[in-house]
């Protein structure tokens, strides 16, 4: 799906995904990655599976400065065990969980809107990778 959105030209955004991608501003990307305001970083869980996120995972993305934390967790809606999550809490980073669609999307809202939003894309590898 590709998405349209205006805004100032420089800024980072999605603008296309797909089950084993994610476009931003054109560009594809296969692996996983932290997308914020201030760029993209390909994130320790890249080329891993849901099961294999852990808290290390989390605290990794702890340590930027971020208000809220979009985790998409690829083709479908799966949430995070809480103890996986608990550097986020205790940084103070507010974490929503959506698909890769929902996630590509409300980031660019969030973003055009100045907020501090970070976006954790899980692409996971196809069956037999």
């Amino acid at each position: 799906m590709k998405l349209h959105l205006n805004t100032d030209a420089g800024q980072l955004l999605f603008t296309g995904y797909g089950d084993d991608h994610v476009l931003i501003n054109g560009h594809r990307f296969d692996a996983g990655l932290l997308l914020t305001t201030r760029g993209v970083e390909i994130a320790p869980w890249a080329g891993q599976n849901f099961a294999a996120l852990t808290a290390a995972h989390f605290e990794w993305v702890a340590h930027r400065e971020l208000d809220i934390l979009l985790l998409g967790t690829g083709t479908r809606l799966r949430f995070p065990h809480p103890s996986l999550t608990r550097a986020l809490v205790e940084a103070q980073i507010g974490l929503e969980v959506m698909d890769i669609g929902a996630l590509c999307r409300t980031y660019n809202i969030l973003a055009a809107e100045g907020r501090s939003v970070g976006a954790a894309v899980l692409i996971e590898p196809a069956a037999g990778d």
